[in-house]
């Protein structure tokens, strides 16, 4: 069975004024290729659909995505009604920089809206970041006052008034205008000099798309431009956060490679902690690149299988070579060969041939899958071959395992 996939990791990291912010981690399922930062739109949070569907598509491609609400939003502390457009960009910074201390500086960037003006504003400061997409960015910051045009007089008149946005109030006050009236967001955008995907429908209503044109003329290229089509503002369609999540991830690998690395000749396997989780393991086998964990039940991340696991497809992957080994000598008209394998402990006294009853023993259960137009003879003897193959040997039989301590480092 497939392993599912691991729920986010909540965690908390201190936002660029001091105030705790609440993020999610969403891991892939086996190596991290890279860390990524994804931001919300404006008075959104961390885990809107959009959010979420792009944090997941990109594990896919194996980038760990950090996703959190920017200050005085969702479950962060602050007060919202202090903060604005260039603590938005602050709070990016400063979740690069956690992530940098913590796992690996990011080296991707995602915004949505007005998170989208935020990343492009803050990838200048963070030299680590490789490639930056938006979604639906506007192109200047001020475009956000549109949402509360009708009580500006009064902001500016009474240094902040209650607005009602997307059904919400809050409050707003004037410093939240001038910073943003004050930000040069195109200046930046053209001495961003980074990979930039830009991503907008030609029918957003809240941030149009000549905001996504303006985008592109100041970025220097590489930069590329995706019509999102039929979609809204906040891609409430499923259909359309998916696509959008998929675009970016792929466009993404593309700009943000996997990091080689040199890997041991064959008949040696180190297995070694990531990080990322407390039992997450990165394993190099024999120069191939592999996992484990264990599940969450038991306090693991669920990003790959377990020992037992790798121990029963060990089994299994030796049987079924075995197995095609014997029909191709034989010159068998088989097809296809599959091995499934079950585990599990069971009490001696319940296995034939067991001398101790009050122990319990491993049993692997393998049920062999042989397509192709084979006589019963044929078949049996198959099954009989299985029983020959290495890694059977090797269990039923008592192993040494020796081990040494390596010098400390």
């Amino acid at each position: 069975m497939p392993t599912s996939q691991p729920r986010p990791e909540k965690i908390e990291f201190e936002g660029a004024a001091g105030h705790a912010l609440a993020a999610a981690i969403d891991w892939p399922a086996g190596r991290t290729r890279a860390f990524a930062i994804f931001a919300h739109c404006f008075t959104c949070s961390k885990d809107v659909f959009a959010a979420r569907r792009v944090a997941h598509a990109l594990t896919a491609h194996g980038f760990a995505v950090l996703r959190f609400d920017f200050t005085g939003l969702g479950s962060s502390q602050g007060d919202f009604s202090n903060t604005n457009f260039s603590s938005n960009a602050a709070d990016i910074v400063a979740a690069a920089e956690w992530l940098a201390r913590t796992y690996d500086a990011p080296r991707l960037l995602v915004g949505h809206s007005l998170g989208g003006a935020a990343v492009l504003a803050a990838a200048s400061e963070l030299p680590s970041i490789e490639a930056v997409a938006t979604i639906a960015a506007p192109s200047s910051a001020d475009h956000v006052l549109k949402h509360f045009d009708r009580s500006l007089d009064a902001i500016r008149q009474k240094g902040e008034a209650t607005v009602d946005i997307a059904g919400r109030p809050f409050i707003i006050k004037k410093q939240f205008i001038e910073d943003a009236e004050g930000s040069r967001l195109t200046d930046r955008i053209h001495t961003l000099r980074k990979p930039l995907l830009i991503l907008h429908s030609p029918i957003d209503a809240i941030v149009g798309i000549d905001n996504a044109e303006a985008i592109f003329k100041a970025a220097h290229h590489p930069k590329s431009f995706v019509s999102l089509d039929q979609a809204d503002h906040l891609l409430s369609d499923h259909a359309d956060a998916i696509y959008a999540a998929d675009v970016i991830a792929a466009w993404a690998s593309r700009f943000v490679p996997a990091e080689t690395e040199e890997l041991s000749d064959e008949g040696h396997v180190v297995i070694a902690e990531s990080g990322e989780g407390p039992y997450h393991l990165e394993i190099n086998a024999s120069g191939h690149a592999l996992s484990a964990d264990e599940p969450e039940d038991v306090g693991g991340t669920n990003r790959g299988p377990t020992p037992y696991d790798l121990l029963c497809a060990a089994l299994g992957a030796c049987t079924t070579i075995t197995l095609r080994m014997y029909a191709n000598r034989k010159d068998l008209p088989v097809t296809h060969i599959e091995t499934r394998v079950d585990h599990e402990k069971r009490h001696a006294q319940d296995s034939e041939g067991a001398e101790d009853n009050s122990t319990k023993i491993d049993v692997f259960r393998r049920t062999l899958i042989i397509d192709g137009d084979l006589t019963e003879d044929q078949r049996n003897r198959m099954a009989q071959i299985a029983d020959l193959c290495p890694v059977h040997k090797t269990l039923e039989r008592a192993s040494k395992v020796e081990t040494e301590l390596a010098p400390q480092r």
